[in-house]
């Protein structure tokens, strides 16, 4: 048998339809099939490999750390220096109530955390979410998910969760003294890329002050410069109380994390003890590469660019099939009138060359979230094909 019917075989599908790719290679903001043809990726591995794919420094620190050691303990038990030094790193470029990180193997892992901690701190149980929310999709973070069709099939799921409103302020009414947590996305990314307004955050925060909630954050798909600063809850002058990350956390291995005040973080080393735990949360590879990636875009000025890409993304693609393109630093959705168009304009993209998708919540828009290395040139060559595919 052939490497694509082993895949159809044996690795497990969560579709009936997968793009079915076979990569072999990948470099840059560039992938490349079994035939040596060459993709485009404007995904970034759904907004993981910000600083492209296979960086040369990272490459080089994953094997670095390889050479010393790879799993030791459970998470927290030894000093490991990649842990140490990564969340070092992290803590010097967050506020200073930020102080304290949990890593976790995935960014639903990291929500599942932050619930835990919010109760454990707050002694409450209920929680408030927003609708066509993600943050992940093991049970807890499900039963946050602001969308029935993808909860239903697995209910019974967590009680005392309500789902609000997004950008409405009459939604603020339901928090209160019983709330343990509300958990919301600067931007929702899965909605196609719906902002958060500066003023209803902003409100939002104030709530969760006057009633002792908790405000946790995710930034697991706008973190790591995707917006145009290392953090969207930055361009909002917010601060969460808990601050989830993942996705670009690694530099392209799997990472994620919670992040909190040392003094509230250390409520899950008592009563009980062991508070939560995680076998290969942080893992010395992952963590090491994470660190690079972070270092690398401290460095460059890929940050600093993204809004200038940004405005040439929206410059170039206008097309009378595109009805709106929605954006936030290279985090972008183009508009279609609906899915079966979408889906053929994306199937065209990636016959000619250029990788992309849809949205959960928004299956007639293509997501564009490239790696923020893509050049000016490598933008406009895409846009073309983008242009052209709408036009088949």
């Amino acid at each position: 048998m052939n490497q694509r019917e082993l895949f159809f075989r044996h690795v497990a599908q969560t579709s009936h339809a997968p793009l079915g790719l076979e990569i072999i290679r990948a470099e840059g903001v560039d992938l490349y099939d079994m035939h040596g043809k060459k993709y485009t990726d404007l995904i970034g591995g759904i907004s993981v490999c910000n600083t492209g794919h296979r960086h040369p420094k990272i490459v080089e620190a994953i094997k670095e750390q390889a050479d010393k050691y790879l799993h030791l303990l459970v998470y927290g038990e030894f000093i490991q220096s990649p842990q140490v030094q990564y969340a070092t790193l992290l803590a010097k470029h967050l506020p200073p109530s930020l102080n304290s990180v949990y890593f976790t193997n995935s960014g639903t892992e990291a929500t599942e955390g932050a619930m835990k901690l919010a109760k454990r701190i707050t002694g409450r149980s209920n929680m408030v979410a927003f609708k066509q929310s993600y943050h992940g999709s093991t049970q807890g973070s499900l039963s946050l998910m602001g969308d029935e069709y993808w909860r239903n099939a697995f209910r019974p799921l967590l009680p005392g969760i309500l789902h609000a409103s997004f950008n409405d302020m009459s939604s603020l009414d339901l928090i209160d003294n019983n709330t343990a947590c509300v958990i919301v996305e600067t931007i929702q990314a899965e909605r196609g890329v719906n902002a958060g307004q500066q003023s209803w955050l902003q409100a939002l925060q104030q709530k969760c002050n006057t009633s002792g909630t908790l405000l946790i954050v995710d930034e697991i798909q706008t973190g790591f410069g995707r917006t145009g600063s290392l953090w969207n809850f930055q361009q909002m002058d917010i601060t969460p109380d808990i601050l989830l990350l993942g996705k670009a956390l690694g530099g392209g291995m799997p990472l994620g994390a919670f992040i909190a005040d040392k003094i509230m973080m250390s409520a899950l080393a008592e009563a009980p003890v062991l508070g939560h735990i995680t076998t290969f949360g942080g893992h010395p590879v992952c963590c090491a590469a994470g660190m690079a990636s972070l270092n690398i875009l401290l460095k460059e000025n890929w940050i600093q660019e993204v809004f200038e890409k940004e405005k040439c993304f929206k410059k170039l693609l206008v097309h009378p099939k595109i009805k709106s393109v929605r954006s936030a630093g290279l985090l972008i959705a183009i508009e279609f009138e609906n899915f079966e168009t979408n889906k053929k304009i994306i199937d065209n993209c990636i016959e000619h060359g250029v990788l992309t998708d849809w949205f959960l919540f928004a299956p007639h828009c293509m997501r564009i979230a490239p790696p923020l290395t893509i050049s000016m040139s490598e933008i406009e060559k895409a846009s073309e094909i983008i242009l052209a595919s709408c036009s088949v």
